[in-house]
């Protein structure tokens, strides 16, 4: 199958001078173990965090330290890299050691890295101005939704707990089952004197997140 990069580069509104630097971000170490997107990932992930962060400042120069570093976190991270991704159908032009099977599916994380691998890729063929541009559009909306900062479930959580009990929550996985590339974790919380709330999540962060929710709904409303 053979892969047009033009509608790719009409999707970033941009023409790569040199067009095997894109196919090189865009190549996962399945299909080359040698010429792959590995260190240009590696690149990217910096650039992208640099040109957020410079973004942050100018948005709000007043705010805490602690705040810009939530909101940071929240734009740079791998799942905000893979709506990015699929927002623009990455996933399409990506190289991966089983390219002639139309209905395989590209593992989310692949895709992330690809993102990153792709943002370092312009900026080695385009320079800096360029790509800021570039992540500035493509992150638009996400930048504009962190004008509210969320405060994850754990971190209330711990909050919380340390504020009535001064002691942190204590966190147990219940179980892992499930195959290894899909696997379903339970992990139960519970704060001092508290029952164990148990829940699932698709990896063990998400567990602990959605079983943080639980407890902390539940505690919050016996207050």
């Amino acid at each position: 199958m053979k892969i047009n990069y033009s509608i790719l580069e009409k999707k970033l509104n941009l023409k790569f001078r040199n067009k095997n630097l894109l196919i090189k971000s865009l190549t996962h170490k399945s299909y080359n173990k040698i010429n792959n997107n590995e260190k240009i990932e590696f690149l990217g992930d910096r650039v992208l965090g640099l040109v957020i962060a410079k973004k942050l400042l100018e948005i709000y120069p007043n705010e805490k330290e602690g705040v810009l570093d939530k909101k940071f976190a929240s734009l740079v991270n791998k799942k905000t890299c893979l709506i990015i991704a699929k927002d623009i159908e990455l996933e399409k032009f990506i190289l991966t050691y089983n390219l002639k099977n139309r209905n395989f599916k590209i593992e989310d994380k692949v895709i992330a890295d690809s993102c990153e691998a792709l943002i370092g890729s312009i900026y080695l063929d385009k320079g800096f101005s360029i790509v800021e541009k570039i992540i500035l559009e493509l992150w638009k909306k996400k930048i504009k939704e962190s004008v509210i900062t969320e405060i994850d479930a754990k971190t209330k959580l711990q909050e919380f707990s340390l504020k009535k009990f001064k002691k942190l929550p204590s966190y147990k996985v219940i179980s892992n089952t499930g195959p290894r590339h899909k696997p379903t974790f339970k992990v139960g919380v519970k704060l001092q004197n508290s029952k164990l709330y148990i829940a699932a999540g698709k990896s063990k962060k998400d567990a602990e997140q959605n079983a943080a929710i639980l407890c902390f709904n539940n505690n919050i409303e016996k207050k």
